[in-house]
């Protein structure tokens, strides 16, 4: 089920968010001091493409170094695609079979925003539910 969910999200949302996280990530790389979020941007674009299974989850090794980052990347490209994350989620929501996928992009605001020191894991696995004991 989810690969069915997944390949409908491909078509109808995923590429564009992708293509635009390619896009970030591809002006990131042009300097080399903006890599870090270039490699940011080509991991959320793997994950903007195949959502459903997958969450992003806070890595407890990320320092201060990456909340500086973030609010660098927020100022020049987090706020961009995070309208475009909620303008795609409220559209999508406007209709009963789009729902799920407009949730889905709600659940990639947090990861749009604040990139750094985030990693994406499959569901399912403990380092997705890292307030839980295993």
């Amino acid at each position: 089920m989810k690969t069915l969910i997944n390949l409908i999200w491909l078509i109808f949302s995923g590429l564009w968010m992708a293509l635009g996280y390619l896009l970030a990530g591809a002006l990131c790389c042009v300097l080399v001091i903006t890599i870090p979020w270039g490699l940011a941007c080509f991991r959320i674009a793997a994950y903007a493409l195949w959502p459903f299974g997958r969450t992003a989850v806070q890595r407890h090794d990320a320092g201060a170094a990456s909340g500086i980052g973030n609010i660098v990347w927020l100022i020049f490209a987090g706020i961009w695609l995070t309208i475009g994350h909620i303008t795609l989620g409220v559209g999508l929501c406007l209709t009963l079979i789009g729902i799920p996928f407009g949730l889905a992009h709600f659940k990639m605001v947090p990861i749009s925003l604040m990139p750094l020191g985030r990693e994406i894991v499959p569901t399912g696995t403990p380092a997705a539910y890292p307030h839980y004991r295993w």
